[in-house]
């Protein structure tokens, strides 16, 4: 049986929450650290160019009060990865990142952009941390993602998420277990994340090759119904359970 899946909550919208009125509450770490108590595995937040959730604060607070994975989601901008050095989190996200966009819209283009990000990739191994690319599941994404040097890659799966159920949805699980196999012949371990809820998460958790997971929206939704910890208990028993059933 292979391993059970890590599940790495994406804290964003806490921070969403706090900064509509300006002041501490909700408190970040309190979040991170009733996340972890409910069964999660780490953390996961963004520090966007424009600071709209995650400040540079809670970045710290996150890396020096905390005691679990950590991984900073960032685009491979001079500023942010500066920042990162500092920080040293257990392991970098790459993503894209356009200023109108309300989340993350698609993976890196890697094919484009290979000799800047091996680059990048490049000062993170120097300082010991790890690096992902968050990449759509198509094969040259997955190939130059391996050349340039990433440890692993994160796998969008927001074309799965959205697709209607049935044959389309199926199409896209399709494309991403074929990307994880892919992956994992190139060295890469495999992450996966985006637009995953509790209803169509399992199927991804299935998925031999994928070792962990990122999901932050569907929870924080959740959590306005029945609290921030039941709403993390809730999804580690959805992963739990189909980790139980991986080949």
């Amino acid at each position: 049986m292979a391993s059970p899946v890590s599940l790495l909550i994406n804290i964003d919208h806490i921070a969403t929450v706090r900064n509509a009125r300006g002041g501490t509450a909700p408190d970040i770490v309190d979040a991170a650290r009733t996340c972890v108590r409910a069964g999660a595995n780490g953390i996961v937040c963004h520090l966007r160019e424009d600071r709209r959730h995650i400040r540079d604060k809670d970045v710290h607070r996150l890396r020096h009060e905390m005691r679990t994975r950590f991984d900073l989601e960032m685009a491979a901008t001079p500023e942010i990865v500066r920042i990162a050095l500092r920080t040293v989190p257990d392991l970098v996200t790459l993503v894209p990142e356009r200023r109108r966009e309300l989340t993350t819209e698609g993976g890196l283009d890697i094919v484009r952009q290979k000799t800047r990000m091996k680059r990048v990739i490049e000062r993170f191994h120097d300082a010991g941390i790890p690096v992902s690319l968050f990449v759509d599941p198509i094969r040259v994404q997955i190939e130059a993602s391996a050349e340039a040097g990433a440890d692993m890659v994160e796998l969008h799966t927001g074309e799965y998420a959205d697709a209607v159920a049935g044959r389309a949805r199926l199409r896209q699980f399709y494309r991403l277990r074929a990307a994880a196999a892919l992956g994992v012949s190139l060295g890469l371990k495999i992450h996966a994340g985006h637009g995953l809820h509790y209803t169509n998460t399992a199927r991804i958790v299935r998925i031999p090759q994928v070792r962990e997971l990122s999901i932050g929206y569907a929870i924080i939704v959740r959590a306005l119904s029945v609290g921030l910890a039941r709403a993390v208990r809730e999804m580690v028993g959805v992963v739990r359970d189909a980790s139980h059933s991986r080949h």
